[in-house]
Protein backbone atom coordinates (compact mmCIF):
# COMPACT_ATOMS: atom_id res chain seq x y z
CA UNK A 1 0.00 0.00 0.00
CA UNK A 2 1.32 3.43 -1.40
CA UNK A 3 1.38 5.87 1.67
CA UNK A 4 0.32 9.54 0.59
CA UNK A 5 2.34 12.39 1.77
CA UNK A 6 1.14 15.75 1.60
CA UNK A 7 3.71 18.98 1.31
CA UNK A 8 4.90 20.52 4.53
CA UNK A 9 3.26 24.15 3.41
CA UNK A 10 0.77 25.32 1.05
CA UNK A 11 2.33 26.96 -1.67
CA UNK A 12 1.64 30.96 0.09
CA UNK A 13 2.93 29.92 3.39
CA UNK A 14 5.95 28.79 1.11
CA UNK A 15 6.11 31.98 -0.48
CA UNK A 16 5.96 33.54 2.97
CA UNK A 17 8.99 31.73 4.17
CA UNK A 18 11.09 31.90 1.00
CA UNK A 19 10.60 35.92 1.32
CA UNK A 20 12.21 35.57 4.70
CA UNK A 21 16.29 36.41 4.98
CA UNK A 22 17.57 34.16 7.91
CA UNK A 23 20.74 35.63 9.61
CA UNK A 24 24.10 34.03 8.55
CA UNK A 25 26.85 33.10 11.31
CA UNK A 26 30.52 32.81 11.00
CA UNK A 27 31.23 29.39 12.46
CA UNK A 28 34.86 30.03 13.38
CA UNK A 29 33.39 32.29 16.15
CA UNK A 30 32.13 29.16 17.78
CA UNK A 31 35.37 26.96 16.77
CA UNK A 32 37.40 29.49 18.83
CA UNK A 33 34.65 29.30 21.91
CA UNK A 34 34.11 26.25 22.23
CA UNK A 35 37.62 25.04 21.77
CA UNK A 36 38.54 27.52 24.58
CA UNK A 37 36.14 25.90 26.55
CA UNK A 38 37.67 22.32 25.87
CA UNK A 39 41.17 23.73 26.83
CA UNK A 40 39.76 25.06 30.32
CA UNK A 41 38.13 21.84 31.60
CA UNK A 42 40.76 19.64 30.59
CA UNK A 43 44.50 20.94 30.91
CA UNK A 44 46.18 18.26 28.07
CA UNK A 45 44.02 20.27 24.80
CA UNK A 46 46.14 21.71 22.65
CA UNK A 47 46.32 23.86 19.30
CA UNK A 48 49.11 23.62 16.74
CA UNK A 49 48.75 25.78 13.96
CA UNK A 50 50.99 27.00 10.76
CA UNK A 51 51.41 30.53 11.35
CA UNK A 52 47.12 30.80 11.18
CA UNK A 53 46.20 32.26 14.61
CA UNK A 54 44.19 35.06 12.58
CA UNK A 55 42.74 32.93 10.33
CA UNK A 56 42.28 30.08 12.73
CA UNK A 57 40.76 32.73 15.21
CA UNK A 58 42.69 31.35 17.53
CA UNK A 59 44.21 34.72 19.11
CA UNK A 60 42.37 34.57 22.05
CA UNK A 61 42.92 31.50 22.75
CA UNK A 62 46.72 32.19 22.20
CA UNK A 63 46.42 34.99 24.83
CA UNK A 64 44.47 32.70 27.74
CA UNK A 65 46.60 29.20 26.88
CA UNK A 66 49.99 31.41 25.32
CA UNK A 67 51.48 27.76 26.74
CA UNK A 68 49.26 25.50 24.96
CA UNK A 69 49.50 26.98 21.34
CA UNK A 70 52.52 25.54 18.86
CA UNK A 71 52.76 27.50 16.11
CA UNK A 72 55.14 26.07 13.25
CA UNK A 73 54.74 28.34 10.68
CA UNK A 74 54.08 27.88 7.13
CA UNK A 75 55.47 24.03 7.61
CA UNK A 76 52.52 21.98 7.31
CA UNK A 77 53.85 18.33 7.26
CA UNK A 78 55.91 19.30 10.64
CA UNK A 79 52.34 20.65 12.35
CA UNK A 80 50.52 17.26 11.56
CA UNK A 81 54.03 15.65 12.68
CA UNK A 82 53.77 17.77 15.47
CA UNK A 83 50.20 17.05 16.33
CA UNK A 84 50.63 13.21 16.15
CA UNK A 85 53.76 13.41 19.02
CA UNK A 86 51.87 15.55 21.40
CA UNK A 87 48.94 13.00 20.92
CA UNK A 88 51.50 9.99 21.57
CA UNK A 89 52.59 11.89 24.48
CA UNK A 90 48.69 12.12 25.90
CA UNK A 91 47.80 15.43 25.30
CA UNK A 92 44.88 16.22 22.98
CA UNK A 93 45.79 18.27 19.72
CA UNK A 94 43.88 20.38 17.85
CA UNK A 95 45.90 20.79 14.35
CA UNK A 96 44.20 23.82 12.78
CA UNK A 97 45.20 25.18 9.11
CA UNK A 98 43.37 26.29 6.06
CA UNK A 99 41.82 23.27 3.95
CA UNK A 100 44.07 23.37 1.20
CA UNK A 101 47.31 23.27 2.83
CA UNK A 102 46.39 21.15 5.67
CA UNK A 103 45.14 18.38 3.46
CA UNK A 104 47.02 19.10 0.42
CA UNK A 105 50.74 19.65 1.52
CA UNK A 106 50.56 17.11 4.49
CA UNK A 107 48.60 14.42 3.21
CA UNK A 108 51.20 11.81 4.15
CA UNK A 109 51.18 12.71 7.69
CA UNK A 110 47.89 12.54 8.08
CA UNK A 111 47.47 8.94 6.92
CA UNK A 112 50.79 7.72 8.69
CA UNK A 113 51.27 9.83 11.83
CA UNK A 114 47.45 10.26 12.55
CA UNK A 115 45.44 7.63 10.96
CA UNK A 116 47.22 4.37 10.55
CA UNK A 117 48.79 5.08 14.14
CA UNK A 118 45.61 5.97 15.27
CA UNK A 119 46.01 8.89 17.36
CA UNK A 120 43.76 10.75 18.68
CA UNK A 121 44.34 14.40 16.38
CA UNK A 122 41.67 16.89 15.54
CA UNK A 123 42.34 17.98 12.33
CA UNK A 124 40.57 21.16 11.73
CA UNK A 125 40.15 22.50 8.05
CA UNK A 126 39.41 26.28 8.38
CA UNK A 127 37.61 28.09 5.25
CA UNK A 128 37.21 24.90 2.95
CA UNK A 129 35.36 24.70 -0.05
CA UNK A 130 35.55 28.02 -2.10
CA UNK A 131 35.28 30.19 0.97
CA UNK A 132 38.89 31.98 0.12
CA UNK A 133 37.24 32.85 -3.51
CA UNK A 134 38.92 35.42 -4.59
CA UNK A 135 42.56 33.88 -4.24
CA UNK A 136 41.86 31.45 -6.60
CA UNK A 137 42.50 27.32 -7.33
CA UNK A 138 45.38 27.31 -5.36
CA UNK A 139 43.33 28.15 -1.89
CA UNK A 140 40.27 26.28 -2.80
CA UNK A 141 39.44 23.34 -0.54
CA UNK A 142 37.52 21.23 -2.76
CA UNK A 143 39.41 17.63 -3.08
CA UNK A 144 39.62 17.35 0.58
CA UNK A 145 36.64 15.07 1.16
CA UNK A 146 37.64 13.01 -1.57
CA UNK A 147 41.76 12.97 -0.77
CA UNK A 148 40.72 11.94 3.58
CA UNK A 149 37.67 9.94 2.38
CA UNK A 150 40.22 7.46 0.54
CA UNK A 151 42.54 7.43 4.18
CA UNK A 152 41.29 4.60 6.21
CA UNK A 153 40.49 4.76 10.07
CA UNK A 154 39.85 8.54 9.14
CA UNK A 155 36.40 10.11 10.89
CA UNK A 156 35.64 12.83 8.12
CA UNK A 157 32.74 15.48 9.13
CA UNK A 158 31.31 18.36 7.93
CA UNK A 159 29.24 21.07 10.05
CA UNK A 160 26.30 22.59 8.49
CA UNK A 161 25.95 25.31 11.33
CA UNK A 162 26.68 26.76 14.73
CA UNK A 163 25.65 23.99 16.55
CA UNK A 164 27.07 21.30 14.65
CA UNK A 165 30.40 22.57 14.24
CA UNK A 166 30.20 23.15 18.93
CA UNK A 167 28.81 19.17 18.32
CA UNK A 168 31.97 18.28 16.37
CA UNK A 169 34.30 19.81 18.48
CA UNK A 170 32.65 18.39 21.45
CA UNK A 171 32.49 14.73 19.56
CA UNK A 172 36.05 14.60 18.49
CA UNK A 173 37.13 15.64 21.77
CA UNK A 174 36.05 12.66 22.68
CA UNK A 175 36.50 10.57 20.27
CA UNK A 176 39.40 7.58 20.20
CA UNK A 177 40.58 8.33 16.99
CA UNK A 178 42.01 10.67 14.48
CA UNK A 179 39.26 12.91 12.89
CA UNK A 180 39.10 15.42 9.99
CA UNK A 181 36.74 18.51 10.63
CA UNK A 182 35.75 21.33 8.08
CA UNK A 183 35.27 24.65 9.82
CA UNK A 184 33.82 27.03 7.55
CA UNK A 185 34.38 30.23 7.13
CA UNK A 186 31.45 30.98 4.45
CA UNK A 187 28.53 32.55 6.61
CA UNK A 188 25.36 29.66 7.25
CA UNK A 189 22.08 29.55 8.68
CA UNK A 190 20.94 28.03 11.74
CA UNK A 191 19.30 24.41 10.11
CA UNK A 192 20.19 22.29 13.55
CA UNK A 193 16.56 21.67 15.38
CA UNK A 194 17.15 22.48 19.29
CA UNK A 195 18.50 19.29 20.70
CA UNK A 196 19.16 17.42 17.95
CA UNK A 197 21.98 14.25 18.58
CA UNK A 198 24.92 14.80 17.09
CA UNK A 199 25.53 10.79 16.67
CA UNK A 200 28.76 9.02 15.18
CA UNK A 201 27.95 8.36 11.37
CA UNK A 202 24.09 9.30 11.38
CA UNK A 203 22.44 11.51 8.85
CA UNK A 204 19.81 14.07 10.31
CA UNK A 205 16.70 14.28 8.57
CA UNK A 206 15.55 17.73 8.54
CA UNK A 207 12.59 17.65 7.07
CA UNK A 208 10.93 14.57 6.07
CA UNK A 209 9.15 13.82 2.01
CA UNK A 210 8.11 11.01 -0.09
CA UNK A 211 8.99 12.21 -3.87
CA UNK A 212 12.54 13.17 -3.58
CA UNK A 213 15.26 13.53 -1.45
CA UNK A 214 18.32 16.03 -1.32
CA UNK A 215 21.11 15.08 0.53
CA UNK A 216 23.14 17.81 1.57
CA UNK A 217 26.45 18.97 3.41
CA UNK A 218 28.19 22.03 4.65
CA UNK A 219 27.16 25.42 3.33
CA UNK A 220 24.32 23.67 1.07
CA UNK A 221 22.24 22.60 3.72
CA UNK A 222 20.41 25.59 4.39
CA UNK A 223 20.22 25.79 0.37
CA UNK A 224 18.66 22.58 0.30
CA UNK A 225 15.76 23.44 2.57
CA UNK A 226 15.45 26.21 0.70
CA UNK A 227 14.78 24.25 -2.92
CA UNK A 228 12.19 21.97 -0.60
CA UNK A 229 9.94 24.99 0.64
CA UNK A 230 10.18 25.62 -3.49
CA UNK A 231 9.56 22.33 -4.76
CA UNK A 232 6.78 21.89 -1.29
CA UNK A 233 4.90 25.24 -3.33
CA UNK A 234 5.00 22.97 -6.30
CA UNK A 235 2.95 20.10 -4.47
CA UNK A 236 6.43 18.27 -4.52
CA UNK A 237 7.52 16.41 -1.28
CA UNK A 238 11.32 16.81 -0.98
CA UNK A 239 12.66 14.91 2.17
CA UNK A 240 16.34 16.92 3.12
CA UNK A 241 19.26 14.54 4.46
CA UNK A 242 21.69 16.36 6.64
CA UNK A 243 24.26 14.40 6.25
CA UNK A 244 27.56 15.39 8.76
CA UNK A 245 29.52 12.69 8.85
CA UNK A 246 30.83 11.93 5.19
CA UNK A 247 32.95 9.16 6.34
CA UNK A 248 31.58 6.80 7.73
CA UNK A 249 28.45 7.50 5.67
CA UNK A 250 24.68 6.81 7.20
CA UNK A 251 24.61 3.88 4.72
CA UNK A 252 21.29 2.90 6.45
CA UNK A 253 19.19 6.82 5.96
CA UNK A 254 20.56 6.86 2.39
CA UNK A 255 19.47 3.43 1.20
CA UNK A 256 16.37 4.27 3.34
CA UNK A 257 15.85 7.50 1.16
CA UNK A 258 16.57 5.50 -2.38
CA UNK A 259 14.06 3.12 -1.09
CA UNK A 260 11.89 5.39 0.09
CA UNK A 261 11.88 8.43 -2.54
CA UNK A 262 11.58 8.49 -6.21
CA UNK A 263 15.15 10.05 -6.74
CA UNK A 264 18.07 11.72 -4.48
CA UNK A 265 20.05 15.01 -5.36
CA UNK A 266 23.17 15.02 -3.23
CA UNK A 267 24.59 18.71 -3.19
CA UNK A 268 28.38 19.65 -1.76
CA UNK A 269 30.97 22.40 -1.51
CA UNK A 270 33.54 20.12 -3.54
CA UNK A 271 34.74 18.24 -6.03
CA UNK A 272 32.66 15.41 -7.59
CA UNK A 273 35.54 13.30 -7.91
CA UNK A 274 35.33 10.94 -4.80
CA UNK A 275 33.31 12.94 -2.28
CA UNK A 276 29.94 12.70 -0.59
CA UNK A 277 28.17 12.54 -4.35
CA UNK A 278 30.90 9.45 -5.33
CA UNK A 279 29.71 8.09 -2.54
CA UNK A 280 26.21 7.67 -2.21
CA UNK A 281 26.15 7.00 -6.12
CA UNK A 282 28.54 3.92 -5.05
CA UNK A 283 26.48 2.99 -2.44
CA UNK A 284 22.79 3.15 -4.23
CA UNK A 285 24.18 1.99 -7.33
CA UNK A 286 25.30 -1.31 -5.77
CA UNK A 287 22.68 -2.10 -3.39
CA UNK A 288 19.77 -0.03 -4.27
CA UNK A 289 19.87 1.66 -8.34
CA UNK A 290 17.52 5.42 -8.19
CA UNK A 291 17.73 8.34 -10.80
CA UNK A 292 20.32 10.52 -9.11
CA UNK A 293 21.85 14.18 -9.60
CA UNK A 294 24.99 14.95 -8.30
CA UNK A 295 25.75 19.15 -7.61
CA UNK A 296 29.49 19.97 -6.84
CA UNK A 297 32.81 21.32 -8.19
CA UNK A 298 34.30 19.89 -11.85
CA UNK A 299 37.66 21.06 -12.33
CA UNK A 300 39.51 23.89 -11.11
CA UNK A 301 37.41 26.42 -9.81
CA UNK A 302 37.79 29.67 -10.97
CA UNK A 303 39.12 32.78 -9.26
CA UNK A 304 35.94 35.10 -8.25
CA UNK A 305 33.49 35.78 -5.15
CA UNK A 306 32.51 32.79 -2.72
CA UNK A 307 29.08 33.30 -3.69
CA UNK A 308 29.12 33.89 -6.72
CA UNK A 309 31.65 30.58 -6.77
CA UNK A 310 28.73 28.81 -5.73
CA UNK A 311 26.18 30.24 -8.54
CA UNK A 312 28.89 29.22 -11.22
CA UNK A 313 28.20 25.49 -10.25
CA UNK A 314 24.60 25.24 -9.66
CA UNK A 315 25.52 24.97 -6.10
CA UNK A 316 22.18 27.47 -4.60
CA UNK A 317 18.45 26.40 -4.44
CA UNK A 318 17.89 27.19 -7.64
CA UNK A 319 20.54 24.38 -8.27
CA UNK A 320 18.88 22.11 -5.94
CA UNK A 321 15.35 22.89 -6.75
CA UNK A 322 16.29 22.06 -10.79
CA UNK A 323 18.07 18.98 -10.17
CA UNK A 324 15.33 17.55 -8.47
CA UNK A 325 12.68 18.12 -10.62
CA UNK A 326 15.43 16.66 -13.36
CA UNK A 327 15.31 13.41 -10.81
CA UNK A 328 11.32 13.35 -10.72
CA UNK A 329 11.05 13.76 -14.86
CA UNK A 330 9.81 17.03 -14.46
CA UNK A 331 10.77 19.86 -16.31
CA UNK A 332 12.88 22.70 -15.06
CA UNK A 333 10.75 25.62 -16.38
CA UNK A 334 9.29 26.29 -13.15
CA UNK A 335 12.27 26.91 -11.74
Amino acid sequence: MTETHTPHAPAADSAAVLAVEAPVYDCRTVFAEELAALARQDERVVVVCNDSVGSSNLVAFREEFPDRLVNVGIAEQNMVGVGAGLANAGFVPFVSAAGPFLTGRALEQIKADCAYSGFRVILCGQSPGMAYGELGPTHHSVEDLSWLRAVADLTVVVPADRAQTRAALRWAYTHDGPSYLRVPRFKVPDVTPPDAPFEFGRAQVLRDGADVTLVAVGTLVSRALTAADRLAAEGISARVLNVPFVDPLDRAAILRAAEETRGLVVAEEATLSGGLGAAVASLTGQHHPVPLRLLGVTGFAPTGSPEGLLEHFGLTADGVHRAAREVLGLTSSAS
